[in-house]
C-alpha cells in the first residue's frame, strides 16, 4: 500500500484560478447530464428509525488559527444546515452536498472561515463547511448507504491531539467540484438530519425501516514514512466491519478507502524505553 509521494508543487495564482473556473463549470454540466437522480425533496416529518448519529464540537483551539474564523464557521454551518436538514434520500437517488448547499456567498449569510490551501491555513468564504461533510460521510459509513464520491486533503495539517476517529476518515469539500456524494442503493427511504445546537454540530441518518446491520470503521496498515525529498508522509486504509443486528454474527469486512497524505508537521516519536 505504501507509495512514494511527490514533493508538493506550488502553482501560480492564475493557474489555480483558471483551473478552479474550469472544474466548477464542468461540475455544473455534470449535474444536468442524464443517468443520475439527485435528491432534492425535504420533509419536516422525521422518519421513524435512526440508523446512524454523530456530533462534533464546533470550536477547537488550533495552533495558528484565530478563533474568529471558528465562530464564523459556526454561522456558515447554520446556513448549510438550513439547506440540507430533512432531506429525503429515496431509492436510486444520490445526495450531492454542493448541489443542495449552493455557492457560499456573503449575500446568502456565509462567513469567511478557515480553509486549507496547499497544506497551509488560509481564509475563504464558507471556510469550515468540511466539518459538515466530515460528519455526513462518517455517519454514512455507519448506515446501509453507498459513498459514490469522496475527497480528502492531500495534506495532513494538524497533529492527532484529541482525535477520536482514524486518520483520513473525513471528507473535504470545495465549491463545487470537490463534492461529497452518497447514493441510496437500497429499497428504503433515508432522511438526513443536521443541526447546530449548543457546542456541537449534530447529525443523523434515519430511515423508514429498522436497521439490519451495524458497522464499525477500522484502520489498517497505518504508517508514517520519510520521503526522498525530505518530508514525511502518512498512509492507511479504512475498512468497515459489518454485523447482523438480529443475530450479532459478523458478516464480513468491506474496504472503504486507501489514504495517502503529506504531513505538514514533524511526527513526534515517543521512546519505547521504560522510564528510570
Amino acid at each position: 500500500m505504501l507509495k512514494t509521494l511527490p514533493k508538493p508543487r506550488h502553482r501560480s495564482p492564475l493557474r489555480m484560478a483558471l483551473g478552479k473556473t474550469w472544474f466548477i463549470a464542468k461540475r455544473r454540466v455534470q449535474w444536468h447530464l442524464p443517468g443520475k437522480r439527485y435528491a432534492a425533496e425535504r420533509s419536516a416529518t422525521q422518519l421513524p428509525h435512526q440508523h446512524a448519529s454523530h456530533r462534533t464540537p464546533l470550536l477547537r483551539q488550533l495552533k495558528g488559527v484565530d478563533m474568529w474564523l471558528q465562530h464564523n464557521k459556526v454561522e456558515s454551518l447554520k446556513v448549510a444546515a438550513s439547506c440540507i436538514d430533512g432531506l429525503l434520500l429515496r431509492p436510486g437517488e444520490t445526495f450531492s452536498f454542493w448541489r443542495l448547499v449552493g455557492r457560499p456567498t456573503a449575500r446568502r449569510g456565509f462567513k469567511t472561515g478557515m480553509v486549507l490551501r496547499n497544506g497551509t491555513v488560509a481564509q475563504g468564504m464558507g471556510g469550515g463547511l468540511c466539518q459538515m461533510t466530515n460528519l455526513i460521510y462518517w455517519m454514512a459509513l455507519h448506515a446501509e448507504l453507498s459513498i459514490t464520491e469522496r475527497w480528502r486533503h492531500g495534506f495532513d495539517v494538524f497533529p492527532d491531539e484529541g482525535r477520536s476517529q482514524p486518520f483520513a476518515s473525513g471528507a473535504t469539500c470545495s465549491y463545487n467540484y470537490i463534492d461529497l456524494q452518497i447514493s441510496n442503493k437500497t429499497a428504503n427511504a433515508y432522511q438526513l438530519r443536521v443541526r447546530v445546537e449548543g457546542d456541537y454540530l449534530h447529525g443523523e441518518w434515519r430511515a423508514d425501516v429498522e436497521p439490519r446491520f451495524s458497522y464499525k470503521v477500522v484502520e489498517r496498515d497505518h504508517a508514517i514514512r520519510t520521503e526522498w525529498w525530505g518530508g514525511y508522509s502518512r498512509h492507511n486504509s479504512l475498512h468497515r466491519m459489518v454485523h447482523d443486528i438480529e443475530t450479532g454474527v459478523e458478516l464480513g469486512e468491506e474496504f472503504i478507502a486507501e489514504n495517502h497524505a503529506i504531513m505538514m508537521y514533524a511526527p513526534l516519536l515517543k521512546s519505547q524505553e521504560p522510564s528510570p
